[in-house]
């Protein structure tokens, strides 16, 4: 089995060398296939016309650290329980080394969950006290965040409340496409999105832009072979949108994650890390909804924007520089000890450049 996928790419990596093409640079815009191009050493095989960057695709570092301040006042709050994934608990704020693990450790009650749901669980557990989810994502958690704030509807579960920190793919990537300097060719787009919103979630790109796209899997393969689909249109000036993981995402997507959406969040202007304030690109419970938004409850307003540091992560996950282009990659700025959420989370680009030491 090994010869044969060790084949497979070996014929991909010399189509993808013989195609007739300059310089490109392309990007990917999901965590997973970050992780997965850095642990399996792509960039490193690739023609040396090719690059690889990483985008907007990490839910927690597009979170910009004047709403991670917020969070970390908010956890002090001596009735209020945070219930997060693991990845927010190291983030920093605009302070280095201020976090909700070090919140924790000063007296915070912070609790790892693997699913919103547990949330409500956790609620449940402590009614004199009130739990609070971050519910931080895109398209492909934000169905699970929906499910937990019916069933705390439905259950009776009052002290149970969801700040939503989820966003949308779209709006970014036209921000992103609309920036100054913007300089890619053609996008990997994300499997586990797509799932949700289906291939037409995409469509806008070559038929507005003019952009290669196609959405890929998370196997090496899945993304060489994105890598030459995305290459032979740029060699046949022939932009479009193709899915290559066809095994898991469909023309139309998940129509009843789709409608829980529907019923559950509208729209909203959120502000991303390295691109600013977009219109539409959050998603705010809606207003049926509003007595389970935490920042309605808590009457949380973040600042409007934090004082600028050396960290760079806004614009690695803009592809504008590599993550090792930062000047506190691996020196001021480790996992252990991290300036940005590129270095803590588990899908960042600058954690998985160190991890697999791609310079």
């Amino acid at each position: 089995m090994r010869s044969d996928i060790s084949e497979a790419r070996e014929r991909l990596l010399s189509a993808i060398a013989a195609l007739p093409v300059g310089s490109v640079k392309l990007m990917e815009v999901c965590g997973t296939h970050t992780m997965a191009i850095a642990r399996s050493g792509l960039r490193c095989v690739l023609p040396e016309n090719v690059q690889l960057l990483s985008g907007p695709g990490c839910p927690v570092c597009v979170t910009p650290p004047e709403v991670i301040d917020a969070v970390l006042a908010l956890a002090m709050r001596p009735e209020v329980i945070i219930a997060s994934y693991g990845d927010m608990l190291r983030v920093p704020g605009s302070k280095k080394g201020d976090s909700l693990s070090r919140r924790r450790a000063l007296g915070a009650r912070v609790e790892i969950v693997y699913s919103p749901v547990d949330a409500v669980a956790l609620a449940k557990a402590n009614p004199d006290r009130e739990v609070v989810f971050l519910g931080v994502g895109f398209e492909t958690t934000a169905p699970c965040t929906a499910a937990a704030v019916l069933t705390a509807r439905d259950e009776g579960v009052l002290n149970f409340s969801v700040w939503s920190m989820l966003k949308t793919v779209e709006p970014a990537l036209r921000a992103l496409m609309a920036g100054e300097g913007f300089d890619i060719s053609g996008f990997i787009c994300p499997g586990h999105v797509a799932a949700i919103i289906g291939e037409r979630g995409f469509a806008f790109l070559p038929e507005e832009y003019g952009m290669p796209a196609v959405i890929a899997g998370f196997e090496p393969e899945d993304i060489l072979l994105a890598v030459y689909r995305l290459l032979r249109q740029l060699a046949e000036g022939a932009p479009a949108l193709e899915n290559e993981y066809t095994r898991a995402v469909s023309r139309s997507g998940n129509i009843l994650a789709q409608r829980i959406l529907a019923e559950c969040f509208v729209p909203r202007r959120d502000t991303w890390r390295g691109l600013g304030a977009i219109d539409a690109s959050g998603l705010a419970l809606s207003e049926e909804l509003s007595p389970f938004d935490a920042e309605r409850r808590f009457s949380i307003v973040p600042a409007a924007e934090s004082a600028p540091t050396a960290c760079r992560c806004g614009d690695v996950i803009c592809g504008r520089i590599r993550a090792a282009d930062c000047p506190l990659w691996g020196t001021a700025c480790t996992p252990e000890d991290p300036v940005g959420p590129c270095m803590v989370s588990s899908e960042g680009a600058c954690a998985a450049a160190y991890k697999y030491r791609e310079i």
